[in-house]
């Protein structure tokens, strides 16, 4: 098997990518604060959190605070491994011999 697939196609998105990204450096972090850094719609943001949870790499708690809705989201220690695998991979690839 190549460098090439080892890479994690559940990070081929660019949002994927930027959303995981953020969140190994952060503990939690809202959906506002997220749709802003990564310039995304709610639609975008909302789908691509569903497809990382559904597979084990984020975690999403939705609550209220006061009235209104919040949602956040933080890596699991699942995502956290598999992000560090696919950069690892990715680092092979452009790495000299």
């Amino acid at each position: 098997m190549g460098i090439i697939d080892q890479l994690n196609k559940n990070f081929e998105s660019r949002i994927r990518l930027g959303l995981m990204s953020v969140l190994m450096v952060n503990d939690w972090i809202d959906f506002t604060e997220m749709k802003a850094l990564l310039n995304t719609t709610d639609g975008n943001l909302a789908s691509h959190s569903a497809t990382l949870e559904k597979v084990g790499y984020i975690e999403i708690k939705k609550e209220f605070v006061g009235k209104k809705p919040k949602t956040s989201y933080r890596v699991t220690n699942i995502g956290r491994a598999a992000f560090t695998a696919h950069l690892s991979s990715l680092e092979k690839l452009w790495k000299p011999k």
